[in-house]
This record gives C-alpha cells, structure tokens and sequence, in this order.
C-alpha cells in the first residue's frame, strides 16, 4: 500500500527536519503549518519512490533560497509553487510528476508537503542533500556530474525569473543575485530531471527518515538519549549560549556561537561557525566535527532542535554531530561541500575520528 503524508506525519516530520537542517533549511514552523492547511484544502499526500514514477516522470526539486533570518518572516505564498510549475509545463510540455525536496533540512523538507500538496502531485522520498546546505551547487546531482540545465525562482510579488546556467557554481551566483533582489527569500526550482536520471544522483528515503527522527523522541523518558541513539550522534557538548554573533549578508545568516559547558562539561568551551548552517565546531582550538558531517544544536530537555536564527543567550542546550551521506564523503563530494569549499583552511576528517 502506497505510503500517505497526513496531518498526523507533519509534527514527526517537522522535527526530524528541525535536526538535519543542522541549524538551517528555514524555519519549520511556518512549513508545518503551511502543510497542514494544504493537506486540509487539497488532501494527503502520497509519498512514492522512484521506481512508482515513469521512467520519463519530471521530478520538480523544490526549495526556499535566502537567508533563514528573513524566510522566517517573510514567508512563501500559496501561488508560488504554480507559477513555477506553470513554467516546467511551458518549457517541458508536460507537468512535473513528482515534487522533492531539494534538501531535507529545516522548513525546505516540511514545505515541499504543501507544495505538492498544492500541485496536486506526489512526493518523492528523496532529496539532494540529506541535510541542508547554503548554496545551490551542493546539491547531489551536481556531485553526480550532471548538468545544471534549468533553475526556475519566483518570489512573493510575483516575479519568475527562468535562469539557464553554465553550470553549477554559475546557477548559485545567478539565483543568489534574484534571491537577494527578491528580499533575500524566493522559492526555486533547480535540475528539473526525469525520473530516469534521478538514479543514483538524489539520496533516497531522506523524508521517511526524516519522520523516524522526528518520532524518536516522542513519548521517551530521555528525548536526549533517544535523538542520539537513532542518529548515531556523538555529543559535543552540553552547556549554555554565552556568546552570540549574527548577520545577514549577501543573501546568508552567517555568524557564530560560543557554548559553555555545564555540569559534566563545566570549564569546557565549545565554538559553532554558521553560515546558514553549523559548519564547523570547534573546542579549545581543536577541531571536533566539521562539514559536511551533521552539526546540530538542541534544547537540552526537550531534545528538540534550534536553527540558527532561534539561538538566544542563555539557552541550555547540547550539540550533536553525526557522519553525513556517504556521496559527500566523495572527492567531489568535498570539493563541493566540504571545509574547504566553506573558506576554512581545514583537511576534512570524519566526526566518529575527531569528536571523541
């Protein structure tokens, strides 16, 4: 029997978004609700894979560009994803067959609920990225080689704006420029593909996983112990937000956070640079997780996460990190998502050799 998305996944699949956003992906509030109520106008969602698809079914990836710090106000309009559609159907001839996130972290991996939900279509269970990254080329089918053929980006006013770019380093110059122009918020459309080509070059089953994460800590004595378990994390550090620098700048949160241990970890310090997402973490000059490894940061007791744009002083949380896809762990996985390609000076090394 075909899986459904209904408005009881929503809450699951919030929070296991929440997590492996890894600080970004936008805020998962506003995606839940988005969710709901268009689960509630136009029905469940069915969540398919790609061997229910045609071979030549368009899969329409789908994502929030901006800064978070923005998205989080400013959020999408109904009739965004329709334009965008409407688009792929002009250029295409036909409608996408499927939607699907293009990255599984924060708000970008609710949404796309509500946008298929909107479009009348499937959803797919896969994404580009099994986390969330900050610019457009990281993405899996840019790591698998193929071409950045077609970004399609609409804002709240109204605006389309049909990008083809060279490849993909110029597709995020171009669409980071319209997302900026837009407020620093738009909806995008990036490597629309056939199902066919989608093999091997999107991570599959990142939105069920997405909702076990997300159920993991429902009804647990510890949520803490039982986040960790099924993510297989280390912990970092528990302690308390002592330090906190935040911007919005050329279309990205960039910033960083400083956590002071407590209790068991007391005199330990630990430091997060955001760019979006948490990048690398960083104790007493040692490096202890870095990207393109998860980093995240979670309400102590509740086990629940805190993007990067939700961090405050004074707040009692821990910090998680866990090995990514393995696609990113890839020579050209790296050169395009990892330390390096961030700006850091850094070789990367796996979290499970460097956090202990």
């Amino acid at each position: 029997m075909q899986a459904r998305i209904s408005t009881d996944d929503v809450s699951a699949l919030a929070r296991g978004c929440a997590v492996l956003g890894t600080g970004g992906g936008g805020d998962v509030r506003a995606g839940a609700l988005a969710a709901r109520r268009a689960i509630s106008a136009y029905g469940e969602v069915p969540l398919v894979t790609l061997d229910d698809l045609p071979p030549d079914g368009l899969v329409l990836p789908l994502s929030g560009i901006g800064a978070p710090t923005v998205s989080h106000e400013m959020i999408h309009a109904e009739d965004e994803p329709v334009r965008i559609r409407d688009e792929v159907e002009r250029i295409f001839g036909r409608p996408p067959a499927a939607v699907m996130s293009s990255e599984i972290g924060g708000g970008n991996g609710v949404a796309p609920v509500a946008w298929a939900a909107r479009l009348g279509v499937p959803l797919l269970d896969a994404d580009a990225m099994g986390r969330a990254f900050p610019e457009v080329q990281m993405v899996s089918m840019y790591v698998a080689g193929l071409p950045a053929n077609l970004v399609i980006m609409s804002d709240v006013v109204g605006n389309v704006v049909t990008i083809r770019p060279v490849d993909g380093l110029w597709s995020e110059q171009i669409a980071r420029a319209v997302a900026v122009a837009s407020g620093s918020s738009a909806l995008m459309a990036d490597y629309v593909l056939e199902a066919a080509a989608c093999r091997g070059a999107v991570i599959e089953g990142t939105v069920s996983r997405a909702i076990a994460v997300g159920r993991a800590t429902e009804g647990a004595q510890d949520p803490l112990a039982a986040l960790q378990e099924e993510l297989g994390a280390v912990r970092l550090l528990t302690g308390k937000v002592a330090e906190l620098e935040r911007r919005t700048t050329g279309g990205f949160a960039r910033g960083s956070v400083t956590v002071e241990g407590t209790g068991d970890d007391r005199g330990r310090t630990l430091t997060l640079e955001i760019q979006n997402e948490n990048l690398v973490a960083v104790e007493d000059g040692r490096v202890r997780a870095m990207v393109p490894d998860l980093i995240t940061v979670v309400d102590t007791q509740a086990a629940t996460a805190i993007q990067t744009e939700g961090l405050r002083y004074g707040q009692r949380v821990t910090v998680l990190a866990w090995p990514c896809d393995p696609l990113w762990r890839t020579p050209k996985g790296l050169e395009t998502a990892g330390p390096r390609a961030f700006g850091y000076d850094l070789d990367y090394l796996p979290v499970e050799k460097i956090a202990q």
